[in-house]
């Protein structure tokens, strides 16, 4: 981070922080906002669940919808993107001998909850290996509908692959897997704030997504984005009082995700704020930081490969604002020669 944006947060000056894609880094005024609304909570809790509660989590999810490029009546705000996965995965049913997708660079808890839900039904998990390094999206598009059988019924999916960084083609592989008779669950926890997204003309069954990473809002804040032909069907991880507090389908959707019991809503309420903030940055908003920060990425993966001597593993089409390169196989080697560990310790 340059020193020009280090002064907005509040992150320690010795380390140089890059690693937005695992917990994300709250700026200092979004902090600030936070613990406004945390003592506004502690004065009276009863009157802010009543009465601040409801609207900030609206606002909050119009802002999100927004930045998404999704109908607020379709979308819910959750926790994190593996409560989006588990509230999607358990709330479907399956038969014995369907057969659920999934790709060799799945994030592993969304993974887990993929695999638990199989056994519980008695469906059978179907991995399509993807390519590593590649040459073109088009080897992912392959490499998974090579997969898609009679018996697939399902296919969870990452928009940016967690383990390897990738940008999975999910505008070309979404319809592409729904014309074969599949829906799509599009794990796409690092995707807000990397790339351009527009859910609504995307189409796809089901999407979820962190705003705490690369969008820089607090922990605890997510989004799932449902589409209107499932409304009837998703239910949030916890059945709560919203499951029979609404008279409406939409009614019912947000008031059984907005409230699963008792907890802290001070993270979705500065989700506003966050978003604002960050896009105020530079003057062209989010789509001059999403290109800049692809610029740099970019920069730096080039950087990594040449100083390594190692190759890229993927085109530039296909990377965001994080980038993998393979790492040389005598690499520790050659940072014990140097008197340096992975750890940032002298050896």
């Amino acid at each position: 981070m340059s020193n020009a944006f280090r002064k907005h947060w509040t992150l320690d000056p010795t380390v140089i922080f890059l690693n937005h894609g695992s917990y994300g880094a709250v700026p200092a005024v979004v902090q600030q906002r936070q613990e406004e609304w945390r003592r506004e909570l502690e004065r009276e809790p009863v009157r802010f669940m009543r009465l601040h509660r409801p609207r900030l989590t609206q606002a909050a999810r119009d802002a999100a919808a927004a930045f998404v490029g999704a109908d607020p009546a379709d979308v819910a705000l959750v926790t994190n993107a593996t409560h989006g996965v588990n509230a999607v995965l358990r709330s479907l049913t399956f038969k014995a001998g369907e057969e659920l997708l999934v790709t060799d660079h799945e994030y592993n808890a969304c993974r887990n909850t993929l695999n638990f839900v199989a056994e519980r039904w008695g469906a059978s998990v179907v991995v399509a290996d993807i390519p590593f390094p590649l040459q073109s999206s088009q080897q992912v598009l392959d490499a998974i509908l090579a997969k898609v059988t009679s018996r697939t019924t399902l296919c969870l999916v990452d928009h940016i692959t967690s383990p390897t960084a990738l940008r999975l083609p999910i505008e070309k592989l979404v319809p592409a897997l729904q014309q074969r008779g599949v829906r799509v669950l599009v794990d796409g926890a690092h995707a807000p704030g990397q790339i351009e997204l527009d859910l609504m003309k995307l189409g796809v069954d089901w999407w979820t997504g962190n705003l705490h990473k690369w969008p820089c809002a607090p922990k605890g804040s997510a989004l799932l984005f449902v589409h209107p032909r499932h409304k009837d069907t998703i239910r949030p991880t916890v059945i709560s009082h919203g499951a029979n507090a609404g008279t409406t389908l939409d009614s019912r959707f947000h008031q059984e995700f907005d409230w699963e019991g008792t907890f802290d809503p001070t993270a979705w309420a500065v989700v506003p704020d966050a978003l604002k903030m960050v896009g105020d940055l530079l003057p062209g908003g989010w789509e001059e930081i999403r290109s800049r920060n692809h610029a740099l990425a970019l920069e730096a993966r080039t950087f990594l490969a040449q100083g390594l001597d190692t190759e890229v593993v993927c085109p530039d089409d296909m990377i965001g604002t994080m980038a993998s390169i393979r790492l040389p196989a005598d690499l520790l080697q050659r940072l014990e020669a140097r008197g340096v560990s992975l750890f940032g310790e002298l050896v």
